[in-house]
């Protein structure tokens, strides 16, 4: 079993519910590297690979309301196409990403009408049923020299987002 705090390598396909594959880090040929507990993940991805042992499969299937949540409609915000700028030139259907204050917001440009832009800001996989494919390649054991270099009480604070996950 995988602790929380280390550090896996995992391969993984994932599908939708009609079979075809929204993402796979097989196809990449690299595979995914994260800190299990550190929620960088969806939750039920890192639970599943928390249970695994390195060289172990599995394949797990999360709904959606456990994965992007279900799709909501209060999130299409409708924009004035006079408000924004070169709006001719959107890509309708498409992905984009936008500068709002110091945050990068990406949205998909749902349909320009009736002098309006439709901004969709609901995660492109939201309302979808996931099923992962995941394979635990390795997992990485801290070194003598890493804890050496990160003791108790270090600045970088690594022993309270340990403290902070195991808690979690």
């Amino acid at each position: 079993m995988v602790e929380t705090g280390q550090k896996v390598l995992v391969h993984y396909v994932g599908t939708l519910d009609d079979g075809s594959e929204f993402d796979s880090s097989v196809r990449r040929g690299e595979p995914l590297e994260f800190i299990v507990g550190s929620r960088t993940m969806l939750p039920a991805f890192e639970r599943v690979v928390g249970d695994m042992e390195p060289g172990e499969e599995r394949t797990v299937r999360i709904p959606a309301e456990k994965a992007y949540g279900p799709y909501d409609e209060s999130l299409v915000e409708m924009v004035p196409v006079d408000a924004f700028p070169h709006a001719e030139q959107l890509p309708v259907g498409e992905y984009i990403v936008m500068s709002i204050g110091s945050e990068p917001l990406r949205v998909k440009v749902d349909k320009i009408e009736n002098g309006y832009i439709f901004f969709d800001h609901n995660h492109e996989l939201a309302g979808r049923d996931l099923t992962f494919l995941i394979r635990l390649e390795s997992v990485r054991h801290e070194s003598a020299i890493e804890r050496e270099r990160h003791p108790a009480g270090c600045a970088c604070g690594c022993d309270r987002l340990k403290k902070a996950l195991s808690a979690s």
